[in-house]
């Protein structure tokens, strides 16, 4: 399982996963840590004044309309009891209800697999990174000494097959494909009787990001479904959603499109690096009510971290 599979990593590698997320959440930090030390200035009374003051700044950490509400009223009502009583305090709370949010979710049990392979859907947008995520999955799972087989069913996208297969040679894995323009499902069945013959641990499939309509996308998604529940049952096992966080707020309407239509399980956080809006974590994990599963902050293959909710959160205020 995913989650099991990072649980293994060594102890001394954990400070280097915790560096890596403060690095890459640094622009965030940075903006909200500044921002709260204006708002609460030295010697002030921590009132319902303050914490109106301190909206605006969360809203743009982007952490939601809804989410900062539903936070601030927490501590407001510590305010009114005078809970409060110094910036480090604030601090230390707005951490604990940001936890309270990303564990809520993250404590899902996971889809129990009776034997291999383990199939992982990976759907989202053109754009948000899904291929480049594939790869990096596939590196991750390789390191840990895990067989993986990529299969390249997104067939509409112009070089969509070709990119998944530049990552196979870079991972050493390899890749089911047909002809642009052919089946998706088809090579779905392709790669799912290759991995059973072979119990390959996991199966990680492409997927189209766009189709002519939305509804088109959608019924082809639901049709691969299908097709992976005749070969492997339960399957597919997980359903990744890729987002992009440079896009905020304004990727949460396209999430949950695809997550009404297509069983999303979790979230892929890509090009977390690339923005100072970090708090679309929390917005994510409130809003649409999944785990995110995993973080991209780089190019490279070793650059897709699992997301770990209280290393996040300390690394939002270290």
């Amino acid at each position: 399982m995913i989650q099991t599979l990072f649980g293994s990593l060594d102890e001394e590698q954990k400070p280097s996963f915790i560096e890596r997320m403060k690095e890459a959440v640094w622009r965030t930090r940075e903006n909200l840590a500044q921002r709260i030390e204006d708002v609460v200035s030295i010697g002030k009374e921590i009132d319902r004044s303050t914490l109106d003051d301190l909206e605006a700044t969360l809203i743009g950490a982007d952490l939601g309309v809804t989410t900062t509400h539903e936070v601030l009223e927490k501590l407001r009502d510590k305010a009114d009891r005078k809970q409060i009583k110094d910036v480090n305090e604030l601090k230390r709370l707005l951490q604990e209800e940001l936890l309270a949010i990303l564990t809520s979710t993250a404590s899902r049990p996971p889809t129990k697999v009776e034997g291999p392979p383990e199939v992982i859907m990976v759907v989202g947008v053109n754009g948000a990174g899904k291929t480049t995520t594939i790869g990096k999955l596939a590196q991750v799972f390789r390191a840990q000494g895990k067989t993986v087989l990529l299969c390249a069913a997104d067939t509409f996208r112009a070089a969509a097959i070709e990119q998944l297969e530049i990552w196979g040679q870079r991972t050493g894995t390899e890749v089911i494909k047909t002809k642009a323009g052919g089946d998706p499902s088809a090579v779905l069945f392709d790669a799912l009787r290759a991995a059973t013959a072979r119990k390959t641990d996991y199966v990680i499939v492409d997927t189209a990001g766009r189709l002519h309509t939305k509804q088109n996308l959608m019924l082809e998604l639901e049709k691969m479904k299908r097709t992976a529940q005749r070969i492997v049952p339960g399957a597919p096992h997980e359903t990744l959603l890729v987002m992009d966080a440079t896009t905020g707020q304004n990727g949460l309407q396209q999430a949950r499109q695809f997550t009404l239509s297509s069983g999303v399980t979790g979230i892929v956080l890509t090009k977390l690096d690339g923005t100072a809006k970090g708090g679309v974590v929390v917005a994510i994990s409130r809003e649409l009510g999944l785990p995110v599963r995993f973080v991209g902050v780089g190019e490279k293959a070793g650059d897709l971290l699992p997301f770990n909710p209280k290393e996040f959160v300390e690394s939002l205020f270290a």
